[in-house]
C-alpha cells in the first residue's frame, strides 16, 4: 500500500465519526525570530495551479513525470517526504530539467506518528519525519511543508492534542527559520480543528510567521463551507489543496473537480476577496495524460475563472 493510499484509507475509516460528531504562550525557541518567510506569490499574480506528485503515472521516471505535468498545463508540483538522498536528488534534477518547481512538501509521517501522541518515541519519529521534510523542501526549493498537527483518538483528548502538538511544533521554529520554510497545518478528518475559528486561533497562538494554514477545499464540505473558511483564515493561508466531495443520503464519495458539492464560484470569489495568490494543488486520484489534461482545464475554469 503506498503512502497516499494509507492517508485515503484513514479518511474513509474516519468519515463515520465525522458525520456523527463534526469534526500557550510562545516558547523560548521562538525568541528572536525576525526575518519573514518568502511570499507565496507577487500581489496580483493570481492563483497558480499545481499537481500532487503521486497523481503522475508511477510507471514513468521522475523526469518524465515532471515533463508530463508541465506539458498538460501545471505550473508546479507538490512532492512528498523522501528519506533516500539519491531519490531526493533525482527528483530535484527532474524538477530543474522540466523547469517545473516543487512548491511544497507533504510530510508523510504525521498519521502513523502524530505529534499529539503521549508516547515520546512516537513523537520523536514524527519530529524526525518533519525534519526530513523540511530539509527536502530546502533541497528542492520549496517554501512550505504540510503538517497534520494532531489526531484526537480514545487515548488523546482534544485539549491534549492542542497542547502537545503546539509544544512540539515550537521545537521546530529554529529549523524553519534557518531553512526559510513555512510549516502549514492542514484541516483533515482527524477530529481536530473542526472550524475556521479554531484553525485561526491555533495558528495565531504560535505568533510566528513560520506557522500558517494549508487549506483543503474538499476536506471541510462535510462540516462547513470552503468560502467561509477562506474568508476567516485569510492571510493565514499558505497553500491550498483542491478536491471535491459529494454526499448523497448516507453515502459519500470524492469526485473530480466540478462534480461534487463545492461551490467553486464562491470559492473563487473568496480567494479573490482575501487576496490569495499562491499555489492551488490538485489532490485527487492518479491518472494518465488525458485525465491530467482534463483536470488542468477544470482548474482553469473552476478555480482560476479562465
Amino acid at each position: 500500500m503506498n503512502q497516499h493510499s494509507s492517508r485515503r484509507d484513514f479518511l474513509k475509516v474516519s468519515v463515520g465519526a465525522v458525520c456523527a460528531a463534526p469534526l500557550a504562550s510562545l516558547g523560548s525557541a521562538a525568541a528572536g525570530l525576525a526575518s519573514a518567510p518568502p511570499a507565496a506569490a507577487p500581489a496580483g499574480a493570481g492563483l497558480k495551479k499545481a499537481v500532487q506528485i503521486y497523481m503522475l503515472p508511477k510507471g514513468l521516471s521522475y523526469a518524465d513525470r515532471f515533463k508530463l505535468a508541465r506539458d498538460v498545463g501545471f505550473e508546479a508540483v507538490e512532492a512528498q517526504t523522501i528519506k533516500d538522498q539519491k531519490e531526493a536528488e533525482e527528483i530535484k534534477k527532474a524538477s530543474e530539467d522540466a523547469k517545473l518547481p516543487i512548491h511544497s512538501v507533504m510530510n508523510m509521517d504525521h498519521w502513523e506518528y502524530p505529534l499529539s501522541s503521549g508516547d515520546p518515541a512516537v513523537v520523536q519519529k514524527s519530529l524526525d519525519g518533519m525534519k526530513t521534510s523540511l530539509h527536502n523542501a530546502k533541497l528542492w526549493g520549496a517554501d512550505t511543508v504540510l503538517l497534520v498537527p494532531a489526531v484526537v483518538d480514545p487515548q488523546t483528548s482534544y485539549q491534549d492534542a492542542w497542547t502537545r502538538s503546539q509544544e512540539q511544533i515550537r521545537t521546530l521554529f529554529r529549523l524553519t527559520e534557518e531553512l526559510k520554510v513555512v510549516i502549514a497545518v492542514e484541516e483533515v478528518w482527524n477530529k481536530f480543528l473542526l472550524s475556521p475559528l479554531e484553525m485561526a486561533k491555533y495558528v495565531d497562538e504560535f505568533r510566528s510567521p513560520w506557522i500558517k494554514s494549508y487549506f483543503d477545499v474538499g476536506n471541510v464540505v462535510l462540516y462547513g463551507y470552503p468560502q467561509d473558511w477562506i474568508h476567516t483564515l485569510g492571510k493565514r493561508i499558505a497553500k491550498v489543496h483542491l478536491k471535491d466531495f459529494k454526499v448523497e443520503g448516507e453515502s459519500w464519495k470524492w469526485t473530480n473537480l466540478g462534480d461534487g458539492a463545492v461551490d467553486w464560484a464562491a470559492v473563487r470569489k473568496a480567494f479573490a476577496d482575501v487576496g490569495y495568490t499562491g499555489y492551488a494543488t490538485t489532490e485527487l486520484e492518479a491518472g494518465d495524460e488525458a485525465y491530467l489534461r482534463d483536470l488542468s482545464k477544470r482548474v482553469d475554469k473552476l478555480v482560476l475563472g479562465l
